[in-house]
């Protein structure tokens, strides 16, 4: 039948030939990265547990053993070494100052009855004024909310001391992030340049760089804002460039058509136009600002941190919870007032029309502002406007209903959460730990070497081999690897959740609205505050380890991809929708192609925030690096291998970094075929075809 079909369509000068499928070839990429999976298992399989560079745990390298050397140097030499005379003590003397000016003012002047320059009414009437003022009347009004609500907590000085501390580290922070990250925009060679440094920055582990800035800087405030500056710094500069970068390049053309300079095309067009993403640069900082209260507590900064350090050390977790509220509040409150001011910078087209006309609102302001220096007034002559009256305090309620809800939680889950642990632990951790740790390291070199060349190219092959040859200088493969093994789980896991719930905030602004406050939650909240009620769940396992790490990493990757997706173009997402496109076609064709450098900005950033937390999970039974870090910390005959095993997560992590990104920023690849060539005048039989 098909015969005589094809004879009816023939013409006299041609026949139909045939339609052949065609022959598909893998790409290269595809080809590389199956070798490599290849290798992997054929070298796991083969060579199992030969080649695993295992350093047992009280063994020291000749490396580690010249670190503790050092060290001591440090400590004998620090009084009268030019270096320290002339470079730190300065350096600590006007960080210390800044941070005095705050401290002094908001939360206990070091004199007298150490009560603060401004008290309680005073503070919580100035920091609503200035709220109202560079926001609106919804933040100033959160803001009085959030403060009197620390007073009614019991933990008002503590909150004010945080607070000083978060908003100098802050202005640092920002002093240094901004001109670098607008730099690193405009220049391809200032970016190079320092996304390193930003790596070794944000990477690092914080237990890491405890130890030698109490070394150097000694234990108090000084030294706890350098650390979070340190931690702060880098998400303020990685986004104020990609926001810089971020401009359409027909919109840059169109600017330099007009004649513009390199400045004015800096200061009327691309910073305006990064002004969404510069401010999540600063939200972003804020929130690792407040993520680092409890841990630089370990090095006396006051405030909230100690009052979690302290319950953590009697496992009570009420009152650590209570402190820890108190942070969740404090980011919500910053979070908010700085996108409220940002919405009242956008030109008045962009603006939402408000019902209050200018000149109103500067009768208000001036109004209000009069209040403020009489509530200032009262809180610095009036006792009980100056120090929070204690009979208003029901942060003990908020203690016991934690304390009895978690112990509720531990006695009646404990089986099921315990089954769920052993069900994962034994059908996917273990199996994955066991690849990664008991392959020869020169097969792990192998196929690292495969993948960062199908995705890079040479100069990423000799970066990842250059980190790899580095980690096995450290003498700690064997850690790196049992660290590699639960990093991996943890990113997949935050970036499932990032694709998943960013794209739905990045879609509704109504659900934006309401997860906002629960990221924030998340990310704010210290580990170790959520952490005791997890050790009860689940007990000390790697499986608590990666749980904290999903909590603390998942925020910043869902933030960064609503963004993304909030960020395409309506009229093209229109344009889709218009022409029959199905939501999931538009998710899938149009906005998570369109949103493809979020995405890669978004696996960095769930990448390093999960390695940040590595040290937190060693305490909680994980093991690898964080376990070596928390020991050199601890113990002063292993601060080498502490040191050691520091710069090895950063090794581990910028070769992670970089070979996601570059598989991230890939174009795609497209496969090459071959195929009968049909005439141009020929009629292909459709019922064969």
């Amino acid at each position: 039948m098909s015969a005589t079909l094809v004879d009816l369509e023939e013409t006299p000068d041609t026949q139909a030939a045939p339609v052949r499928a065609p022959r598909r070839r893998l790409s290269r990429k595809t080809v590389l990265l199956l070798s490599a999976g290849a290798i992997w298992l054929a070298g796991y399989f083969l060579l199992r547990g030969t080649g695993t560079l295992t350093l047992p745990t009280a063994e020291l390298t000749d490396l580690h053993r010249s670190l503790n050397h050092f060290n001591a140097w440090v400590a004998s030499n620090r009084a009268d070494n030019p270096v320290f005379l002339y470079v730190f003590s300065p350096l600590r003397s006007a960080v210390d100052a800044v941070a005095n000016v705050f401290t002094t003012t908001f939360a206990a002047s070091p004199t007298g009855l150490r009560l603060p320059e401004i008290g309680w009414l005073g503070t919580v009437g100035l920091l609503s004024w200035i709220a109202f003022a560079v926001g609106n009347a919804r933040v100033a009004v959160l803001t009085a909310a959030v403060f009197v609500f620390f007073g009614l907590q019991g933990l008002f000085v503590e909150a004010a001391y945080t607070f000083s501390l978060v908003v100098t580290a802050v202005l640092l922070s920002l002093l240094v992030g901004l001109p670098l990250g607008v730099l690193a925009g405009i220049s391809a060679r200032i970016e190079k340049i320092i996304t390193p440094v930003l790596d070794f920055m944000q990477i690092l582990p914080t237990f890491v760089y405890l130890a030698p800035l109490a070394l150097v800087f000694l234990i108090g405030p000084a030294s706890a804002v350098i650390a979070t500056v340190i931690y702060a710094a880098p998400p303020i500069i990685r986004l104020t460039a990609h926001g810089i970068r971020g401009i359409p390049e027909n919109t840059r053309e169109a600017s330099d058509s007009l004649g513009t300079t390199g400045l004015q095309r800096l200061f009327t067009l691309q910073i305006p136009m990064a002004k969404r993403t510069i401010v999540m640069g600063i939200n972003q900082g804020t929130m690792a600002a407040l993520s680092m209260v409890t841990i630089a507590a370990l090095i006396a900064a006051p405030g909230l941190g100690q009052v979690v350090v302290r319950a953590l050390q009697s496992l009570d977790v009420g009152t650590a919870v209570n402190a820890g509220l108190s942070i969740v509040l404090m980011a919500i409150m910053l979070d908010r007032v700085t996108t409220a001011a940002s919405e009242r910078a956008k030109p008045a087209t962009q603006r939402r029309r408000s019902k209050v006309s200018r000149r109103l609102r500067v009768i208000v302001l001036g109004a209000t502002f009069v209040l403020v220096l009489v509530l200032v007034q009262l809180s610095r002559t009036v006792l009980w406007a100056a120090q929070f009256p204690t009979d208003l305090n029901f942060g003990p309620a908020i203690t016991s209903g934690v304390a009895s809800a978690s112990d509720w939680m531990q006695t009646h889950l404990f089986l099921l959460t315990e089954t769920f642990r052993e069900a994962v632990t034994v059908a996917f951790l273990n199996p994955f730990q066991s690849l990664a740790t008991e392959t020869p390291f020169f097969i792990i070199f192998a196929v690292l070497a495969l993948a960062a060349y199908a995705f890079g190219g040479w100069k990423l092959t000799a970066l990842v081999l250059g980190c790899l040859t580095a980690i096995v200088y450290l003498g700690l493969w064997g850690d790196a690897m049992v660290t590699l093994a639960s990093t991996l789980v943890a990113t997949v896991i935050v970036m499932v959740l990032g694709v998943l719930f960013g794209v739905a905030m990045g879609r509704s602004s109504r659900l934006d609205k309401l997860l906002r406050p629960v990221l924030d939650a998340g990310q704010t909240l210290p580990a170790f505050v959520y952490l005791v009620p997890f050790l009860g769940l689940f007990g000390a396992t790697r499986f608590t380890a990666i749980i904290a790490g999903v909590i603390y990493a998942a925020p910043a990757a869902i933030k960064i991809m609503a963004d993304g997706i909030s960020g395409v173009s309506p009229t093209v997402v229109e344009a889709a929708v218009s022409s029959g496109s199905t939501p999931w076609q538009v998710i899938t064709k149009v906005q998570l192609p369109m949103a493809r450098k979020s995405l890669g900005l978004a696996a960095n950033q769930g990448l390093i925030y999960v390695l940040a937390m590595v040290v937190v999970g060693a305490l909680v039974g994980a093991g690898g690096l964080g376990y070596d870090v928390v020991a050199g910390f601890v113990q002063s005959s292993l601060f080498g291998k502490g040191m050691a095993a520091g710069l090895t997560i950063v090794f581990l992590g910028i070769l992670l970094d970089r070979i996601t990104q570059a598989a991230a920023f890939a174009r795609p690849s497209k496969s090459t075929h071959k195929a009968q060539p049909v005439p141009n005048n020929s009629v292909p039989n459709t019922k064969e075809a």
